[in-house]
């Protein structure tokens, strides 16, 4: 069994206002309704459960700020925006409210097949405790996670806020996470339903190649631009579009026609399992893996020398060998670097 690490702390612990950094989890599972998964929270860090659907709770006021608990499909929730007040036609006020029952009735229906999820607040890494005291919580009152079913398909994504609103620090996190990519994967041991259902695809083999080359310094501009040519879509390990669209919102919606996109500070770390109960995993076993990567991207000479390295294996791999081979030496690179 993997014992539980403690938080491992990054090189650069504070936010660019000065801040001890944050962490925001979104925890996927099935096996506890979100109703019960809102009590939970409420149970543990307080505060008040709203109801805006019978598939999505609020949890306001708590001790760590405000929860999520929710089916996990836009399909069974009113989209955002559209107004709680009964409109004054009695005919729209009609088909409103069967919109509302048919949205109920197939949140009910899929619920069976479609994840919870638990979206908590953004907490500093201090708090990351208090959050796995909710995923024992979970587990306590049944939940599973990923490996509980073959078709489960559940990840623990983790909103990592940034040191470093230049490019510079963002350009070392993005090449070193490229390098350490096949890496994480092969620790993690991606789920394979996870894996084929493709909500977080590995980057494109020439878009790393052209992030890792130790001449690629970009400005912010070429860095989102050549982002967005290789990478339209959310559907990334670590997807940058929240982190993007908050530095620059227009050049990233000119692009990108998705309402599910939010600017915010954050790198959008996608790749871990949800593996609730299982022995050894933790959201800080996680957390300490991506530590990682910051750690490699804190190191620009061993960065440059990692990503030469990557592209004259690319050269010289046998075919389809790449990713496991790649595994292989950058374990070796973060040993001895």
């Amino acid at each position: 069994m993997i014992p539980t690490p403690r938080p491992t702390p990054p090189p650069r612990t504070l936010n660019p206002e000065g801040a001890p950094r944050r962490i925001g989890v979104e925890l996927e599972f099935a096996a506890v309704s979100a109703g019960e998964g809102a009590r939970l929270v409420a149970g543990l860090f307080g505060g008040r459960v709203v109801e805006e659907d019978p598939h999505r709770f609020r949890i306001i006021d708590s001790r760590l700020g405000d929860f999520t608990a929710e089916l996990d499909s836009q399909y069974v929730h009113r989209a955002e925006g559209d107004a709680e007040t009964a409109p004054d036609d009695p005919l729209e006020a009609l088909l409103d409210g069967f919109q509302d029952r048919l949205r109920a009735f197939f949140g009910d229906l899929g619920s069976a097949v479609i994840p919870c999820e638990v979206v908590c607040p953004p907490v500093p890494l201090a708090s990351l405790p208090d959050l796995e005291e909710l995923v024992g919580a979970l587990v306590k009152a049944g939940a599973e996670g990923t490996r509980a079913h073959p078709f489960h398909a559940f990840g623990a994504q983790l909103n990592l806020e940034i040191a470093e609103g230049g490019t510079p620090w963002i350009v070392d996190v993005l090449k070193a996470y490229l390098l350490l990519s096949d890496w994480l994967r092969a620790i993690i041991d991606v789920d394979l339903t996870r894996r084929l259902v493709a909500f977080a695809d590995p980057f494109p083999r020439d878009y790393v190649a052209r992030v890792v080359d130790p001449a690629y310094r970009p400005d912010l501009s070429t860095l989102i631009d050549d982002y967005l040519a290789a990478n339209p879509t959310r559907d990334r390990e670590l997807d940058m579009l929240p982190l993007f669209t908050w530095l620059d919102e227009g050049r990233v919606r000119a692009r990108i026609d998705d309402p599910r996109v939010k600017a915010r500070p954050a790198l959008h770390y996608r790749l871990p399992d949800a593996n609730l109960g299982q022995p050894g995993w933790s959201l800080t076993l996680e957390w300490s893996r991506w530590a990682v990567v910051e750690r490699l991207a804190a190191r620009r000479s061993v960065l440059e020398a990692m990503g030469q390295a990557w592209l004259e294996h690319r050269n010289r791999r046998l075919p389809g060998g790449l990713a496991n081979d790649w595994a292989l030496k950058a374990s070796e690179w973060l040993v001895l670097a």
